[in-house]
């Protein structure tokens, strides 16, 4: 490949890629990579398996990975384009082993029906598939980002019922493992019916009081300076059952 093949070939590649609406797509270190295999990949025309996807072909397949296309649809429109008839077989593997490699991923479940509405109703407007890719590429990458905060906000509800359920138990006088209360700095545990209390302290390390009950104002029985909770952890575990004196 001469210089100007290759230099021609580097743009096309990377104006394919810039065409991106989105800029956190564009920064993606993930795309960037998949980017810099694009390149390389054209660069070699020896190490070339798939004989049939030259030019236009193979950029435009794989701007339809993670988008619900259906196969024929594909090979309709690529077979517009130069170079040997392809068959569904073809695409529909080219397909596949663009969705194999590192990065990339098969289409959502959850949005095939969306898509294949969309690709719908494009299609009744005449609507080009180079467009209608890019309209599917827009609506996956904001329905997956309306799901990742979904999931993260179910995990927050998640967390905060446990958290509440900790407390409650921990207040019960039920036995229960290490228990914030709020957001106040000191933890609880309760073993063998008996409260016991850890406190940060200056030096990054864990004070551990035998207490009555889960309150930051009561002195306590200080019962030694831990490095971690684990530590703490163990020694409760042996101290807890043990005969103690009143306090």
């Amino acid at each position: 490949m001469i210089h100007h093949d290759r230099v021609s070939v580097v743009r096309a590649l990377l104006s394919e890629y810039v065409k991106s609406p989105s800029l956190r797509h564009l920064r993606d270190p993930h795309s960037l990579t998949r980017v810099a295999t694009d390149i390389v990949k054209r660069l070699d025309p020896q190490s070339r398996t798939w004989q049939k996807w030259e030019g236009e072909r193979e950029a435009l397949l794989k701007s339809a990975v993670g988008c619900w296309i259906p196969i024929q649809d594909l090979r309709e429109y690529l077979n517009h384009l130069p170079g040997p008839i392809l068959t569904m077989t073809d695409v529909a593997q080219r397909m596949r082993a663009f969705q194999e490699e590192p990065f990339a991923s098969y289409p959502n479940d959850d949005l095939k029906d969306g898509c294949l509405a969309l690709l719908a109703k494009e299609k009744a407007e005449g609507t080009e598939l180079p467009a209608i890719i890019g309209l599917l590429s827009e609506y996956v990458e904001r329905e997956e980002e309306r799901f990742r905060l979904e999931r993260a906000e179910r995990h927050k509800r998640i967390r905060e019922q446990e958290r509440s359920a900790a407390e409650q138990r921990l207040l019960s006088g039920a036995d229960c493992k290490w228990t914030q209360l709020g957001k106040a700095p000191q933890w609880y545990c309760r073993a063998n019916g008996r409260t016991y209390r850890l406190t940060p302290t200056s030096d990054k390390r864990w004070d551990l009081h035998r207490v009555n009950a889960p309150s930051a104002g009561e002195k306590g029985q200080h019962v030694g300076r831990y490095r971690g909770r684990g530590d703490a952890t163990k020694i409760v575990a042996q101290i807890a059952y043990e005969v103690e004196p009143r306090f």
